[in-house]
């Protein structure tokens, strides 16, 4: 049957010799010695191929290999013909290869303990004894005396809410493209044949957002051809004046506000 090795990374011989069998869907306890040796000798010729350094402990394996598969061909039978009952050559490879595959699952739960415990992160322990050593201290109030507290204490949270309530600052709406569009489109309409400057288009120049809304728009309006813009200079002012497509129903529909959309 025809073998096709993918060269990859294994950490020992062992795990290349798992691979293989697992990937022919062999019983551990029943190795088809001959096809296995085949395809790991297959393996090690691929690497070599590559300019892959072999390790010494791939070719000793494969020695061992060579020889239970040597084992299993040679007739088993005594100088007088008789056939000679002996313990199948596979025995210990099958028995290292378990052995191999305890220390592997091992070796896996404590690589995901230890990816576990790097997401932890611990409190270091701090000195609370100032806590524990003091006694507790117990005011000695009348319930005048409790009363007037309490009262000093909701005046205080009042005068903090009623600053609160009369300087918080509200963030005015920011103005969307879409809304930015329609309004140049309406200003270039009701002024068809003049030209604008960018600079008459901003309303806010000192807003950097508007500026940014503002230039996005135009550069959406020119791809649709809804307006011409031109700039005569580098880093010069921007001309805007109407495209071919400036009178169209349709251009306004396309830039309604999604707001008005869903409602």
């Amino acid at each position: 049957m025809s073998y096709k090795v993918k060269i990859q990374t294994f950490e020992g011989p062992f795990d290349l010799l798992v691979y293989l069998i697992e990937n022919a869907e062999m019983s551990i306890y029943d190795i088809r010695i001959s096809e296995i040796t085949n395809q790991y000798l297959e393996y090690i010729r691929h690497m070599e191929e590559h300019d892959v350094t072999v390790a010494t402990e791939f070719m000793v394996l494969a020695a061992t290999l060579i020889e239970i598969k040597s084992k299993m061909i040679l007739p088993r039978v005594s100088e007088t013909g008789d056939a000679i009952i002996e313990e199948d050559p596979r025995t210990a490879l099958v028995e290292r290869i378990l052995e191999y595959k305890r220390f592997k699952k091992a070796a896996d739960i404590f690589a995901m303990q230890e990816e576990r415990g790097q997401r932890i992160f611990e409190k270091p322990q701090e000195d609370i004894s100032q806590y524990l050593e003091n006694p507790d201290e117990y005011l000695s109030l009348d319930l005048k005396q409790f009363a007037g507290a309490f009262n000093l204490f909701i005046q205080k949270k009042q005068k903090v809410e009623a600053v609160r309530k009369h300087y918080t600052k509200i963030e005015r709406e920011r103005e969307t493209m879409e809304s930015r569009i329609r309004m140049i489109l309406n200003k270039v309409r009701t002024k068809i044949g003049e030209i604008f400057s960018f600079r008459e288009l901003v309303k806010n120049k000192e807003d950097r957002y508007d500026v940014v809304v503002t230039f996005m728009s135009l550069l959406e309006m020119a791809k649709e051809r809804v307006i011409s813009v031109n700039q005569k200079s580098l880093y010069g002012d921007i001309e805007v004046s109407a495209g071919e497509r400036v009178d169209e129903d349709t251009v306004l529909e396309k830039y309604q506000d999604k707001e008005v959309q869903e409602a």
